[in-house]
């Protein structure tokens, strides 16, 4: 049986949910499971973001803490945290989140701890990363929403799963 491991960008992944069916109340633990499919074991799922500024919003950073504590409590999912930093034109950008997938990859990769990743994410400075996985003789499938733009990731992965409201019932909270 092939173990996987599922790393999803969650900040791709929230705006992929919102564009593809209009809501992001996902269920990640049965996510990762359909995912991962009945013929493979799931390992862990790793989820990564950036911690939100309490004093820029205070009021999303309540609700961001409470989303963490919730998902924190996912068996067989760890939350792996970016940060945020202010631009001087006053906006904030993430930092943090690729490096911290990439180095996961690589490393889980490297020690033999999945034979297939599965990345959810459409960001395109990743395309490394699957190269690089790939030579360890690693399987990388790629998560693409409908509507998803990531055609360089899609030609370097070995596999994509297309993910619409069709794939997404039975994974959501309610």
């Amino acid at each position: 049986m092939k173990k996987v491991m599922v790393f999803i960008d969650g900040s791709n992944m929230y705006h992929n949910l919102r564009a593809c069916a209009g809501r992001n109340d996902i269920d990640y633990e049965k996510f990762a499971q359909k995912l991962c499919g009945p013929h493979r074991e799931l390992i862990r799922t790793y989820y990564y973001n950036v911690q939100l500024n309490q004093a820029a919003d205070p009021a999303a950073y309540a609700a961001q803490q409470k989303f963490l504590s919730w998902m924190n409590k996912t068996p067989d999912l760890e939350v792996r945290l970016g940060r945020q930093q202010k631009k001087s034109n006053g906006t904030w950008e993430e930092k943090g989140v690729d490096v911290k997938i990439a180095v996961d990859m690589l490393t889980k990769a490297s020690k033999g701890h999945y034979d297939v990743a599965i990345l959810v994410s459409g960001d395109g400075d990743l395309f490394e990363v699957v190269h690089e996985v790939k030579e360890l003789a690693k399987h990388v499938e790629l998560v693409v929403f409908s509507g998803q733009s990531c055609y360089h990731l899609q030609q370097k992965a070995d596999r994509c799963i297309d993910v619409d409201s069709a794939f997404l019932s039975g994974c959501w909270l309610r």
